[in-house]
């Protein structure tokens, strides 16, 4: 039945990686993520927790083996645990089930309250978004935000037994000097990290975005220079490529959407807290999954929109810094899901 036909996209890549954002509420207002003072989505156009569960399960019955949940911050949608319990549920290869992960990005301010019972429904590993360990500096790139507070969220996912990944985007003339204490940090205290280049996301003014702008070629480069670092051939279903270092074992992931795209290989796509479905990150083309969500409680509408989605999933994207200017999306990365 075509039902069951796993997703495959037009250039033979099996879509397997869903990203889904819960809400575009956040208690931090990031500099390269988000305006001070947004205005956030009516709670009418976004999709109820529900909605969440049929959509995203209609997604792992066509063949979607990971899962992670992003905002806005995930954590702050209220109720939010309801909806992972019932993707826990999900979790395994029974009748009814398929999932091999469910994860989440947050940046950490509320960890310190939900590591554990997410540790307790089959959460593992979370992402966790820090640029900075400096603490003046942590409270002016996230304007609202308390960098005590998420490391006491980092330490409290170790306690419950969570794998922590630190994401780190590179910001030019922001946290450049930091590079090597953020690298030994995270091998003390056992976490991977993930550097990422900052996306042309949201309508921040190109010159903001040049000026932030910091290749992921230096900044490896840099580390080079101090360490011995070895490529990994190891994926984890997302766009980073990794290295060892050699010095401490640690492992460090380079995400590089504008200095190297990572298009060949992937597997995966967005949906927003309003239900579009993104097939590219970098792309304006979307589906409104919303509409046959809401128009029957049948699945097979929902199913058909998404594999007619699919079926237009373009071949990559088309950052690109090098011509001096962003080539910016207009949706804010908080909407589309980070």
């Amino acid at each position: 039945m075509a039902e069951t036909t796993p997703l495959i996209d037009p250039f033979a890549r099996p879509i397997t990686y869903l990203r889904v954002s819960v809400t575009d509420r956040c208690d931090f207002r990031c500099t390269y993520c988000m305006a001070e003072h947004m205005q956030f989505l009516p709670k009418a156009e976004l999709l109820t927790l529900e909605e969440l569960e049929r959509l995203c399960g209609a997604f792992v019955d066509l063949g979607v083996r990971k899962l992670r949940i992003t905002g806005g911050e995930p954590l702050v949608r209220r109720n939010i645990l309801l909806f992972f319990e019932a993707m826990a549920g999900r979790l395994g290869s029974g009748p009814g089930q398929g999932l091999d992960e469910l994860t989440l990005t947050t940046n950490g301010s509320q960890l310190a309250r939900f590591a554990a019972p997410l540790a307790a429904l089959g959460v593992r590993r979370v992402n966790v978004s820090l640029d900075t360990l400096d603490p003046d500096r942590f409270a002016a790139i996230t304007r609202w935000g308390r960098l005590p507070q998420v490391l006491d969220g980092i330490r409290a996912a170790q306690d419950a037994g969570l794998r922590v990944k630190i994401n780190t985007v590179a910001l030019k003339g922001f946290n450049e000097d930091e590079l090597f204490t953020l690298v030994d940090w995270c091998a003390a205290e056992g976490h991977d990290l993930t550097f990422i280049e900052v996306m042309p996301m949201g309508e921040m003014g190109d010159e903001l975005r040049l000026d932030q702008y910091w290749a992921l070629s230096d900044l490896r480069a840099r580390l080079a220079e101090r360490l011995t670092l070895t490529p990994l051939a190891e994926r984890t279903g997302g766009p980073a490529r990794y290295v060892r270092v050699e010095e401490t074992g640690a492992k460090i992931g380079f995400i590089t959407p504008l200095t190297h795209n990572f298009c060949e290989s992937c597997n995966r796509v967005r949906v927003t807290c309003t239900g579009e479905l993104f097939m590219c990150l970098g792309q304006e083309d979307r589906a409104d999954l919303r509409a046959p969500l809401r128009a029957s409680l049948d699945e097979a509408p929902l199913k058909a929109a998404i594999r007619a989605a699919i079926s237009r999933k373009p071949k990559g994207h088309d950052f690109d810094y090098s011509r001096g200017v962003a080539g910016t999306m207009s949706r804010h990365m908080s909407h589309t899901g980070g």
